[in-house]
């Protein structure tokens, strides 16, 4: 299949659109691994400790939260969908007018026994990334395929790079935020937040629709430093911007729900 190759030791699909931006998922987790825009700047962080072999979330890029957040239910941390291997549906590089894809698939037969015992649903989830000149779009859809309601909660749990965390801004949210040396903050959602950093550093644009809160996540230095996949300096280069649905809401039999995640260029 064309633009498979491997990320360390995961399967992996390449798009790029016609400016030369290009994207980078593994099938481990519908993964978003790289972003780079069409003069090769990545604007994602990936720790360079991240384990990149399919033994351990990775650090970094953008994982995906379902059906829990953080340890907030009884499974396990962040859910499954960031450690189980996804169908690659579709994919396509950019043409003249027509934008860049991936998409990617996971029910409950992807899933591994015990996990699918802990969680005994059915269910389908499907994650498309679009990528254009300045821009990616994430759109995220969950459908419970079973006769049984559900409950969930999802996230799309971006590490954006930075050229120094203490310099950076975000407009946009409802209640001002400082940039210190730990952030774990969750807001009600904007429709639009604005990440800014200086002159001569990219600015991004971050939009949501669907989701219910933003979170804003730092590990700070102390914290840091007791993380084993993160370099004890390594916190000084991104920041966790992620558009999300903290608490579990239920989702009845045959219903879906969709949210979707933008994230473009400010000139």
């Amino acid at each position: 299949m064309s633009n498979m190759e491997q990320a360390g030791r995961l399967p992996a699909v390449r798009i790029k659109a016609q400016d030369g931006s290009q994207a980078l998922i593994a099938l481990y987790g519908a993964h978003l691994l790289s972003w780079k825009n069409g003069a090769g700047k990545e604007r994602l962080f990936l720790s360079a400790r991240s384990a990149l072999d399919g033994s351990a979330a990775i650090r970094g890029g953008v994982p995906v939260i379902f059906p829990q957040f953080g340890q907030r239910g009884n499974g396990q941390r962040h859910g499954f969908a960031r450690t189980a291997t996804w169908r690659l549906a579709s994919h396509a590089d950019g043409q003249p007018g027509i934008p860049a894809h991936a998409e990617f698939h996971l029910n409950q037969d992807d899933l591994a026994p015990a996990v699918k015992a802990d969680w005994p649903y059915a269910f389908e989830l499907r994650l498309r990334f679009t990528l254009r000149a300045d821009a990616l779009s994430m759109a995220f859809n969950v459908r419970n395929t079973g006769l049984d309601d559900f409950s969930f909660a999802a996230a799309l749990h971006t590490y954006y790079a930075l050229a120094d965390f203490a310099s950076t801004t975000l407009d946009g949210l409802a209640a001002p935020i400082a940039f210190s040396e730990f952030l774990d903050e969750i807001h009600p959602a904007t429709p639009t937040l604005s990440l800014l950093q200086p002159a001569g550093h990219e600015s991004l644009q971050l939009q949501q629709q669907g989701f219910n809160e933003w979170v804003v996540w730092n590990p700070g230095a102390a914290n840091a430093a007791a993380l084993l996949d993160m370099a004890d300096e390594e916190w000084r280069r991104f920041v966790c911007i992620e558009p999300a649905r903290v608490d579990k809401q239920i989702l009845r039999a045959g219903g879906e729900w969709s949210g979707i995640h933008t994230v473009s260029s400010i000139p």
